[in-house]
């Protein structure tokens, strides 16, 4: 495995000081102290990291950093360039990250952390678990439609490393099916898997959720406990619902993410923490950066990798494994009720189609055809023809689809929402976004 690392900086002693650690745990190191001399290093070999200072001399602007920042990135378009800031210059930093870094620090680094992103770098996207070395479980994951193939063959690649990844996709599309896979396939495996609903916890109780309390922190701290990160330590934490965070949780997330550090409630000891993270939404990110209500930083920290889940509708090929995966052998179904299966169309994606079966089973027997189906259909008011959907915008037949079952619940946002296969938030956001009265 390639273990040489190259660091770029005009400072004797960061130059220095990084060499110490990183050769301490075994790596090759390579320096320079300007960018004629660093793309002589690239040119004449190849770096599995590249940690790259933002300024060189007396610049402060950051240009330098970029402009070496593409250089590298246009001869060595596969090498990992991680950006060295200080605090104030962290906007450079992800404008770097946007030109193709792979993440940033800050100075002074903090050790733990640094070794632990030069680790997971430096292990590579190749090197995934591959079929016939201890095999790839997938087993959480059924479908062979081409989009659940590309997921499977990101999962593949960047289960064995240790990069953060963010899974996009609709409510209902398997995020933390996809999550745990990831978890399952990487060598923190026999750790622990800590899902966290970031969406279900109030900002009042977020830093004692995440981080833990000591006892007498607060009114009811009557004994110690630890936080969802230290409860993941070894392991992976996976955190669903990251659109939901607010301004100051996202600060405070921001911190544990690049530091993997934190401080319990009521305790000025420092806790450090070896996690792998996933992160998971159902929020279009990108808009809620561009809008500030979501931290650009912090949106750079959590999609090193990124991982975009299909909805049902673009998989029709996996509706007829789905359905015989969710009856698991309880009952059988007709051709013509797979028909049926594949003329509809499910908002809340793969949860709503396995109620619906769910719901056949119960209500029809052992053996199900298309006539059976279709009643199941008529008392579901979550889902509806494939046509319907057609013959209408997406926005329009979702706000209209919203509009009729909150009648049916009598403007029950719990019952609404349990028939839609989504969450309470999921449907407030919906209702808040066509302008549904309630």
């Amino acid at each position: 495995m390639n273990k040489s690392i190259l660091i770029v900086d005009d400072d004797r002693a960061i130059r220095s000081s990084l060499t110490l650690l990183l050769e301490h745990e075994g790596y090759e190191v390579m320096t320079a102290s300007n960018q004629a001399e660093a793309m002589a290093v690239v040119r004449a070999s190849a770096p599995a990291l590249v940690l790259l200072d933002m300024n060189f001399s007396r610049a402060t602007t950051g240009d330098e950093g970029l402009t070496l920042l593409r250089q590298i990135k246009i001869f060595r378009p596969d090498t990992p360039v991680v950006l060295m800031t200080a605090w104030g210059s962290i906007p450079l930093a992800v404008e770097g990250m946007k030109l193709g870094a792979a993440d940033f620090i800050t100075k002074p680094w903090n050790n733990f952390a640094l070794l632990g992103l030069v680790e997971s770098l430096t292990g590579g996207l190749a090197g995934g678990v591959a079929d016939g070395q201890g095999g790839f479980d997938r087993s959480l994951i059924v479908g062979q439609s081409s989009g659940i193939r590309r997921v499977i063959d990101v999962l593949r690649r960047v289960s064995a490393t240790d990069a953060s990844v963010l899974i996009m996709g609709e409510n209902g599309t398997g995020k933390e099916l996809v999550a745990e896979t990831v978890h399952r396939n990487s060598p923190r495996a026999s750790k622990p898997f800590v899902k966290v609903n970031l969406g279900g916890i109030s900002q009042s109780l977020f830093e004692s959720e995440m981080f833990g309390h000591r006892k007498g922190a607060f009114t009811d701290a009557v004994a110690d406990r630890k936080g969802r990160f230290e409860l993941a330590d070894g392991g992976t934490i996976f955190l669903d619902e990251i659109g939901e965070l607010t301004p100051s949780c996202q600060v405070k997330m921001l911190r544990v993410l690049q530091e993997r550090t934190f401080e319990p409630l009521g305790s000025s000891k420092t806790v450090k923490v070896d996690v792998r993270v996933v992160s998971a939404t159902n929020a279009m990110l990108p808009q809620m950066v561009a809008k500030g209500v979501f931290r650009e930083d912090l949106f750079y920290r959590l999609n090193l990798i990124t991982v975009t889940l299909p909805p049902l509708r673009e998989r029709l090929d996996d509706i007829e494994p789905l359905v015989r995966h969710f009856a698991a052998g309880r009952a059988g179904f007709t051709a013509d009720a797979f028909d049926v299966f594949r003329s509809l169309t499910y908002p809340g994606n793969v949860r709503e189609l396995k109620n619906l079966v769910e719901r056949a089973i119960l209500m029809c027997g052992d053996t199900i055809d298309a006539q059976d189906l279709k009643r199941c259909v008529a008392d579901a008011t979550a889902i509806i023809p494939r046509q319907t959907a057609d013959t209408a915008t997406v926005s329009g037949s979702e706000s209209a689809l919203i509009r009729e079952t909150l009648a049916a619940c009598r403007g029950n946002i719990t019952a609404a929402a349990t028939r839609l296969g989504i969450t309470r938030q999921a449907l407030y956001r919906r209702i808040e976004k066509y302008g549904i009265s309630i």
